[in-house]
């Protein structure tokens, strides 16, 4: 071996360890700064101070969960009492919650030994056990009450406001009105509301009973005071949810009848000007470059906000991603079924028809439901944007703050809808091609 050879061994030597040291010691460097990086610049440590698992805790409840307000008006002295504090669940006149007894004393009993009592002259009394009696007088705007100043974690109280907080319930008093939040498991008048005959009445007396509302049968008006129930709005969650199934539909279905001839000019074999090529390829590139988010919000300031501009998003976005799936399968047909077909004297659209189109259905039709299975969870989205669809009724849950149990029953739904989704498109595809996922 010659001292050249010599070198070049060397030489290559030492570029082989020198790939193995940036391997063995480099990649897990970067991975090491990347992490530093990370810590840094989502403000982890800051993150681990914000975050609070007591309101987590309550919001986790509060999904399952619902609570019942007994509210005495400090002005005029009437109680009332609501499910979940809304009008659509106040108990009718003369009737309350079997835990809440007397008339010019008014007490709540929350279980555990936790009583409220509602005095005269705006008075309040609460009792819980291993802490001394709490009294609280309401003038004007001030809570006066008798609590030390050295409060425990559960109790935050000023001048203007008083807030207990006990495994059994809350209870806030204000100057305007005083409160007690009572909760149960479940998600209450999510059959019947309080006014329906209905409420309180089992399926064996509903199917089997007899008549319970004298205008109707029993079947048929339990099914309507059902579908009309104004505290969870089964109607119009049904029509949000058929809103929010056709934009993916719509939008799914006309990317892909767009798609289709344009994924003829972006395919070489079919469309032999590089220009038109070209420029269909960019086409497909620009429009599937910009999120169906986006889109969204630009078309709502075109047409405004609905269904159809959700559905004219998906359209856009799913063209260019369409396109590009089709070009490429129509690349790889086979040249002899095209060249069969043109044998038999067929014109270049027949040989499309006939050559072409019978290859490329599998694919296109897989493709196809596919997307409409992702579009459903996409327009649920899009639908909080452009104010459609089960997305919309979602959002607005999430906002009041207050309404969790129905952010999981949307929740719940749309989980549901997709695997009705997910279910349909695998069916159909085993329909449609003859096999299955």
């Amino acid at each position: 071996m010659t001292a050249t050879d010599l070198n070049l061994v060397k030489y290559q030597a030492d570029r082989l360890f020198q790939r193995k040291r940036l391997f063995g010691f480099g990649i897990p460097a970067v991975i090491a700064v990347y992490f530093v990086y990370i810590f840094f610049a989502f403000d982890l440590p800051g993150l681990a101070q914000r975050a609070n698992m007591d309101n987590a805790v309550t919001l986790a409840s509060d999904s399952w969960s619902y609570k019942v307000h007994v509210t005495r008006d400090n002005r005029t002295g009437v109680v009332d009492y609501a499910v979940e504090g809304e009008r659509k669940g106040r108990y009718p006149q003369g009737q309350r919650p079997d835990w809440v007894t007397g008339d010019e004393i008014v007490t709540v009993d929350l279980g555990a030994g936790h009583i409220v009592r509602y005095l005269p002259d705006n008075r309040t009394e609460v009792e819980i056990p291993g802490f001394p009696m709490i009294t609280a007088q309401a003038e004007g705007r001030t809570v006066i009450t008798n609590l030390p100043d050295d409060l425990p974690d559960w109790i935050s109280a000023s001048s203007r406001r008083v807030g207990i907080t006990t495994p059994e319930g809350r209870i806030t008093l204000t100057g305007a009105r005083t409160e007690v939040f009572n909760y149960f498991p479940g998600w209450e008048l999510f059959w019947f509301t309080l006014d329906s005959p209905y409420h309180g009445q089992g399926l064996t007396t509903i199917l089997f009973g007899a008549q319970i509302d004298p205008a109707r049968g029993n079947i048929s008006g339990a099914l309507s005071d059902w579908w009309n129930n104004a505290m969870w709005r089964h109607k119009d969650v049904a029509w949000a949810i058929g809103e929010t199934i056709l934009m993916a539909f719509l939008g799914t279905m006309g990317a892909a009848i767009i798609a289709l001839p344009l994924a003829f000019l972006a395919a070489k074999r079919f469309s032999p000007i590089m220009l038109v090529r070209a420029a269909t390829r960019r086409l497909f590139d620009f429009v599937r470059g910009v999120d169906a988010l986006i889109w969204t919000v630009v078309l709502a300031r075109a047409f405004g906000p609905g269904p159809l501009t959700g559905a004219l998003a998906i359209v856009i976005t799913d063209t260019g991603t369409f396109g590009k799936i089709f070009s490429e399968s129509l690349e790889n047909v086979d040249q002899k079924q095209i060249e069969g077909v043109a044998s038999t004297g067929a014109k270049p659209l027949q040989r499309y028809r006939f050559g072409v189109i019978p290859q490329v259905v599998p694919v296109l039709l897989a493709q196809i439901l596919y997307f409409l299975e992702s579009n459903t969870r996409s327009a649920t989205i899009i639908g909080a944007i452009t104010g459609g669809g089960i997305g919309l009724m979602l959002t607005q849950a999430i906002q009041t703050q207050k309404d969790w149990e129905e952010v999981a029953y949307y929740i719940t739904l749309i989980i549901a809808m997709v695997m009705f989704m997910d279910w349909f498109s695998g069916w159909l595809r085993g329909k449609l091609i003859g096999r299955k996922d």
